[in-house]
């Protein structure tokens, strides 16, 4: 993923500078490198995230807690 985004930044930057003006430029890098980029990172890195979190809980979280519900007169 890093390689990806990596190469992204690289061609946008590529892109801003043959802008011809400065305020051209910025606007190509952020709509251009930037948004695109954040949102890519932002999609590919949820199952990272989701893992790092679970990883981070404790393994007894949840055991003997009630959770409100009701299991009926057969058990």
């Amino acid at each position: 993923m890093y390689i990806v985004a990596i190469a992204w930044i690289f061609v946008a930057l590529m892109a801003t500078v043959t802008e011809t003006t400065v305020v051209g430029a910025v606007l190509t890098f952020l709509f251009y490198g930037l948004a695109p980029l954040s949102l890519f990172v932002w999609i590919f890195g949820t199952s990272a995230r989701r893992r790092r979190r679970l990883a981070q809980r404790p393994l007894g979280e949840g055991v003997g807690e009630d959770d409100g519900g009701n299991a009926g007169g057969n058990q």
